[in-house]
């Protein structure tokens, strides 16, 4: 009989806990965007001055 890697296990509930995280944080965030239209990351100073 095989026996149970739990290293494994623990490893694989790790990530998807680390990707539920991710999803929820990224979700946030484009929630935060759509009520700051007004506010883009890109800023105008970084434009280049030929």
């Amino acid at each position: 009989m095989a026996k149970p890697n739990y290293s494994f296990e623990k490893r694989q509930r790790e990530i998807a806990k680390k990707k539920k995280q991710d999803e929820k944080q990224a979700k946030k965030q484009a929630a935060k965007e759509a009520a700051n239209p007004s506010q883009t990351q890109s800023s105008p100073s970084e434009t280049p001055n030929g």
